[in-house]
């Protein structure tokens, strides 16, 4: 479980295909204190440390994670958001995130305002009724704030504290992002669809 709340920047240094996976080797300052074994999310997507060597870890992602995220469009050189998981002593600064990511959204527009970005994200109109006005949403694995919502679309306002700690400066109109909804809103979805039966 994650809170949305981006801890540092990574970099990925390398990429490897094995069958039908791809392993990454990414760069970053958690490189020292992350273990083998440990879940970190990576973009919003939960993936598992499978090797470390000196500032980098190795995660592999299999073929539905390629399918269902954006880890399929990774290039050398991308930055990464990083978060590893939710100590449950800890203040829950952002909302509940499971790193499960739910689908992909195109960034269709992005603009500059005085001292702030907003981005519009258009997403398959199948998951409409998972997002609500000023409801949660994670972005690459960024917890924020939905607005201004059509069927098929959303938008997000960016202060400059997130502008400047995650990788959404790096998202331009045409960037393939992750989302993942509010997991609240998805175990009362499914209530309601078996309630209809």
């Amino acid at each position: 479980m994650f809170t949305g709340i981006i801890e540092t920047l990574g970099q990925v240094a390398a990429i490897e295909s094995t069958g039908t996976n791809k392993s990454f080797w990414v760069s970053s300052p958690l490189a020292s204190e992350v273990k083998i074994d440990q879940s970190l999310a990576h973009d919003g997507v939960c993936l598992t440390v499978d090797a470390l060597d000196k500032n980098m870890h190795r995660v592999t992602a299999i073929e539905e994670t390629l399918h269902k995220t954006n880890l399929g469009h990774w290039q050398v050189g991308k930055t990464v958001n990083l978060e590893r998981c939710l100590v449950l002593n800890s203040r829950l600064d952002g909302h509940l995130v499971q790193g499960h990511v739910d689908t992909t959204a195109i960034c269709t527009q992005c603009v500059t305002k005085d001292g702030s970005w907003e981005y519009v994200f258009q997403f398959p109109a199948s998951f409409a009724p998972l997002v609500i006005e000023k409801g949660s949403i994670a972005v690459n694995g960024t917890s924020l704030t939905c607005f201004d919502l059509g069927l098929d679309h959303f938008r997000v306002a960016i202060i400059p504290y997130t502008y400047e700690h995650t990788s959404i400066a790096q998202v331009v109109e045409g960037s393939i992002v992750n989302l993942e909804f509010d997991p609240i809103g998805k175990y009362v979805q499914r209530f309601r669809q078996l309630e209809l039966r």
